[in-house]
């Protein structure tokens, strides 16, 4: 278990790798909530331009921008090493953020309000596509002897929780503000929130120590001087065997949890009362849960523990969702509390999976390419695929059979990657 000291330590590399997470799915929190009341500000309807850029620039900062941030990100982090890239992915975060905050609205500005709010979302899509990968990295390889799991399952947990914070301030402020009050200048109040955890996050990654693996090889002149260029030569097949690997949970968790209030409220008849209570709760849940996946992944080994939550993703997912369209709040629940289990177990072992499947040289952009393609191009269409299934077949349960599919998929290549790096 290692003395007190070290402990503490750890402890704080994990706080440390885990507060950006927070800001980056704060901020994802924030944005979507408040896009109806932000919508009318920056693109209004009688304004075909910035209606234009509306669709078009905010899709792309969202998307595909990530693979950018992960190259960028992945050549600091595998060249300077991860103690740096981790502090400048949360500033190119939190300045953006804090901007959005700040910015002027079209009444004043006019079109050149969206195209400066597009800008700033961009920036943040790069800083998103580096943060996580960088956390990842950074924990698995600071981890204490046989806690790989663990201390990298809360990278992901910081995801979750930003999440949640997002939801609950943009709620609590909707409440006590009133709409003409959030209109006026209420939405601005939770982007520029976001300092708070910047302060607390810079801070914390200030004194961070380098990665034990990091200085080896930098020791040893074993660090990339073209990360990308020696990943794309050296591993390509295996990058693109990681990104079939995690297709369900670049998938999952945006349908099942992202997707599903809008599924409760818009799709099943009769709509299931409290559907936001109910993804809450289910949240709450799914972050208590990662870290065990994490810690079980540690005492039973990753691809067992993550084999077979996806193998029961794919057997149970068309059942469940048949369960949801009933129709019935409790059924709705007791669903989700299946998903969370599941999906928690499939998130908590897999930054140290990721991590255990690249060489330290060129991992962190190993892992970036990996990661930010499959969320860019199944993660971010997931709430889009589900719509347009529904839409085509006229099966409420149609996208389940999307994610089964996802699940065999991810099941045959988790089941035949060999891990590069084994665990203590």
């Amino acid at each position: 278990m290692g003395t007190i000291a070290e402990q503490e330590k750890a402890g704080k590399h994990v706080l440390a790798g885990t507060v950006g997470n927070v800001l980056e799915w704060y901020d994802f929190a924030v944005y979507g909530f408040l896009a109806p009341v932000m919508s009318p500000l920056f693109f209004p309807e009688d304004d075909t331009l910035t209606g234009l850029i509306n669709t078009y620039g905010i899709f792309a900062a969202g998307y595909l921008m990530r693979p950018i941030g992960g190259i960028v990100f992945g050549h600091i982090g595998d060249r300077m090493g991860r103690k740096k890239a981790l502090q400048l992915s949360i500033a190119l975060m939190a300045i953006p953020t804090v901007l959005v905050g700040l910015l002027p609205v079209h009444e004043h500005l006019g079109a050149s309000a969206a195209v400066l709010l597009v800008l700033l979302r961009l920036l943040q899509g790069v800083s998103v596509g580096g943060e996580l990968i960088g956390s990842m990295s950074y924990m698995v390889e600071t981890a204490p002897p046989g806690r790989r799991g663990l201390s990298g399952s809360w990278s992901v947990c910081g995801g979750v929780a930003g999440i949640l914070l997002g939801s609950l301030v943009a709620t609590m402020l909707s409440s006590l503000l009133g709409a003409e009050a959030m209109s006026d200048w209420g939405w601005r109040v939770p982007f520029l929130g976001g300092v708070i955890i910047f302060a607390i996050g810079n801070w914390l990654r200030r004194s961070l120590v380098e990665s034990p693996d990091f200085t080896a090889a930098e020791a040893s002149g074993e660090t990339s001087g073209n990360p990308l260029l020696e990943v794309m030569r050296d591993v390509p097949l295996r990058v693109l065997h990681m990104s079939v690997s995690i297709l369900l949970f670049g998938t999952g968790f945006y349908m099942l949890f992202v997707w599903m209030p809008t599924y409760l409220t818009k799709m099943v008849t009769p709509a299931i009362d409290h559907a936001l209570m109910v993804n809450t709760f289910a949240m709450t849940l799914l972050l208590l849960l990662i870290p065990l996946g994490g810690k079980l992944s540690d005492r039973y080994g990753r691809k067992q523990v993550m084999l077979t939550a996806t193998a029961l993703m794919g057997i149970s997912v068309y059942p469940l969702f048949l369960l949801i369209d009933q129709g019935v709040m409790l059924y709705a629940l007791a669903v989700q509390v299946v998903f969370a289990i599941l999906i928690g177990m499939i998130q908590g072992p897999l930054p140290a999976f990721m991590v255990e499947s690249f060489p330290v040289r060129g991992r962190y952009t190993a892992i970036g390419l990996s990661y930010n393609i499959t969320l860019a191009i199944f993660g971010g269409t997931a709430p889009l695929v589900g719509t347009w299934l529904i839409k085509t077949t006229g099966d409420l349960a149609s996208p389940a059979i999307y994610l089964a599919v996802l699940s065999v998929i991810s099941f045959v290549s988790m089941y035949l990657m060999k891990s590069i790096d084994k665990p203590d």
